[in-house]
C-alpha cells in the first residue's frame, strides 16, 4: 500500500529574540561606539550644595556635550551601526529637541541625510541647533508622541530608518557609557545616581551598567509631577500612556515609555522621586551658583531629586551623583526660572494681607515684617473699608510660612499663605490694580529704591501723616536697585510739599502720572 503523501508542514513564525541580558548590555556599553562625537564629560563637585546638603553632591557634566546633552551618544552608537544601504537612503526621528541634534550630529558626521520630525512646543534653541547642524526639521503636535507617530509615518512613506530616542538596545547602550564613566571617575563610595526619565533610555543603560558592575549603588529616577509615566507604569505593572504632559520639562515631556525602557526600569531601578516646575527652578539655580552654567529644566531635576531625596531620608554624609542631562534652554525661559526658583528653594514665601484702608496701616505692616526681606508688594485700591495686599518675604525655611501667617493674625492682619497657591504665583500676583473710584487726587511716580534693609521704612516714614497710598508695586529682581510704582492721594494744596517730600528722600524717580499706560489701565 503507497504511503499517504504527508501535507507539508506549516512555517512556524519567527521565534522572537529572547530580552537582552544586564550582561548583553554590559557587553553593549563596553563596546559602543560614541565617542567619535561625544567626549567624556566631567564628574564635577557641588560645592556650595554640597556643603548645603551634609552631603557631597557631584554632578555629571551631560550639559557640556557638543550639543549640550547626553543624546548623541545612544544616536551616534546606533546610526554608526546601519549598513551603507541604511545610511543611503538617510534616517528619520522623532524628539523634543535634544535627541534630534544628536541625530543630526550623527548624520552629519556619518555623511546621511536626516529627516527630524519635533514638536511645535520645542524650544526655538533646539530647532535652530538642528537646522545648524544640516537637520530636516518638520514641526508635528504638541508632544514628543504626536511628532513619532508623524515620523512613522514618513519612514514608512520615504523608506527612511527610524532612531528611536530612547526604545531601542543600541540608543540605550550609547547613554549607559555615562555610568561607566561615573564608575570610573569615581571609584569610592557612592550611595545613588538620580537620573531625569523622559521615555527611559538614559535611565535603562545607566541602570544596566551599575547593577552590572556596582549593584549595591542606588539607581534613582527622577520625573516632573505631569509628566510621570514611567512611574505610573511602573505601578501598574504594564505601560500607562499619559494623555497630556506637562511643557516646562520639554526634554522629558513623553506620554508613553517604550516597552524595553519599561521592562529595565521595571527590573533595576531602585526608587523614583517626583519634582515639580519651582523644584526644577531651583535647581537650574542651585547648579548655576556652583558651576555659573545654565541647565535646562530636565538637565536639572537630578539636583533638585538629590535636595528632595535628602531632607525626606534625613541623610547626611552621603555621596549622591546627579547627571545634568541638558542645557538647551530658551533665554526667555530665565525670567520665569528666576521667579520660581526662591519659591522653589523655599526661601519666599507668597502671601495676601488683609489691612484696614486707614492711613498707617501700610507702615504697621511693613513694621511687622521687621528686617526680613520683602521680595514683592503688590497693592491698589479698591475698597474703602479694606485693603488686600500681595507680599513676597524672604524665608530661610518652609516652616517660616505658617509662623508669619499667625503673627500677621496676632496684630490683626487676616493672611492667608499663597506659597503652594498656583494661580497665584503665575497671574494674580501681577494683577492686583486696576481703575478705582477712590483713588482721588492720586499722583504716581516710579523710584528707584536701593536694595538695603529700611529703605522702604524711610518712604513711609518721611511721607506726610495726611497723604495716602493707593498704589504700590515691588518686585526684587536681584540687582543693587530696585525699581518701585507708588500711588499717592495728595490734594492739591499740599504740591509743594509734594516736591519737599521728593528731594528730601534723594531716591530717583519719574513723575508717571501723565503716562498713557497709566491713564488706561490704572
Amino acid at each position: 500500500m503507497a504511503d499517504r503523501k504527508r501535507p507539508p508542514p506549516k512555517s512556524a513564525s519567527p521565534a522572537r529574540p529572547p530580552p537582552l541580558s544586564i550582561s548583553d548590555y554590559l557587553q553593549r556599553i563596553l563596546t559602543a561606539r560614541v565617542y567619535d562625537v561625544a567626549i567624556e564629560t566631567a564628574l564635577e563637585p557641588a560645592r556650595s550644595l554640597s556643603k548645603r546638603l551634609g552631603n557631597q553632591v557631584l554632578l555629571k557634566r551631560e550639559d557640556t556635550q557638543p550639543v549640550f546633552s547626553f543624546k548623541l551618544r545612544g544616536a551616534y552608537n546606533k546610526m554608526a551601526r546601519l549598513s551603507a544601504d541604511q545610511l543611503a537612503r538617510g534616517v528619520i526621528c522623532a524628539s523634543a529637541g535634544n535627541h534630534a541634534q544628536g541625530v543630526a550630529l550623527a548624520a552629519r558626521r556619518l555623511d546621511c541625510k536626516a529627516h527630524i520630525v519635533m514638536p511645535v512646543t520645542t524650544p526655538r534653541v533646539k530647532i535652530d541647533a538642528v537646522r545648524a547642524l544640516g537637520g530636516e526639521v518638520v514641526l508635528h503636535g504638541d508632544s514628543y508622541s504626536d511628532a513619532y507617530e508623524r515620523a512613522r509615518e514618513l519612514q514608512q512613506e520615504q523608506g527612511l530608518t527610524f532612531v528611536h530616542p530612547f526604545d531601542d538596545p543600541d540608543v540605550i547602550a550609547g547613554q549607559g557609557t555615562i555610568a561607566m564613566e561615573i564608575l570610573r571617575q569615581h571609584q569610592g563610595t557612592i550611595d545613588a545616581v538620580f537620573v531625569a526619565i523622559g521615555g527611559g533610555g538614559l535611565i535603562s543603560g545607566v541602570a544596566a551598567y551599575i547593577k552590572a558592575v556596582r549593584p549595591e549603588i542606588r539607581v534613582i529616577g527622577v520625573q516632573m509631577a505631569d509628566s510621570d509615566a514611567m512611574l505610573r507604569s511602573v505601578r501598574a505593572g504594564r505601560r500607562v500612556a499619559l494623555s497630556d504632559v506637562g511643557l516646562f520639562a520639554d526634554g522629558t515631556a513623553v506620554k508613553l515609555v517604550g516597552e524595553e525602557t519599561f521592562r529595565l526600569a521595571r527590573k533595576l531601578v531602585d526608587d523614583y522621586v517626583v519634582v515639580d516646575t519651582d523644584a526644577a527652578c531651583a535647581a537650574i539655580k542651585d547648579v548655576f551658583q556652583d558651576t555659573r552654567s545654565i541647565l535646562e529644566p530636565s538637565g536639572a531635576m537630578g539636583v533638585a531629586a538629590i535636595k528632595q531625596y535628602a531632607e525626606r531620608h534625613g541623610a547626611k554624609g552621603k555621596t549622591y551623583v546627579a547627571i545634568t542631562c541638558g542645557a538647551n534652554m530658551n533665554f526667555d525661559r530665565l525670567r520665569f526660572v528666576a521667579e520660581r526658583a526662591e519659591v522653589g528653594e523655599e526661601r519666599e514665601a507668597l502671601f495676601a494681607v488683609t489691612i484696614p484702608e486707614e492711613r498707617g496701616s501700610f507702615r504697621r505692616l511693613c513694621a511687622l515684617i521687621g528686617p526680613r526681606a520683602v521680595t514683592e508688594f503688590n497693592y491698589r485700591i479698591s475698597d474703602s473699608d479694606a485693603a488686600h495686599v500681595v507680599v513676597g518675604i524672604a524665608t530661610a525655611r518652609r516652616e517660616e510660612s505658617a509662623k508669619l501667617v499667625r503673627n500677621f493674625a496676632r496684630h490683626g492682619f487676616e493672611t492667608l499663605d499663597l506659597t503652594d497657591n498656583e494661580l497665584a504665583k503665575l497671574h494674580v500676583r501681577q494683577m492686583v490694580g486696576g481703575r478705582s473710584a477712590l483713588a482721588r487726587d492720586e499722583r504716581l511716580f516710579r523710584f528707584i529704591f536701593p536694595e538695603r534693609p529700611g529703605a522702604l521704612m524711610k518712604f513711609l516714614s518721611s511721607m506726610h501723616p495726611d497723604w495716602n497710598i493707593s498704589l504700590f508695586h515691588y518686585r526684587n529682581q536681584g540687582a543693587d536697585y530696585g525699581s518701585i510704582l507708588v500711588g499717592i492721594q495728595v490734594p492739591r494744596g499740599d504740591r509743594k510739599a509734594l516736591r519737599e517730600f521728593l528731594e528730601s528722600l534723594a531716591y530717583p524717580y519719574v513723575d508717571e502720572t501723565e503716562n498713557p499706560a497709566y491713564k488706561l489701565f490704572l
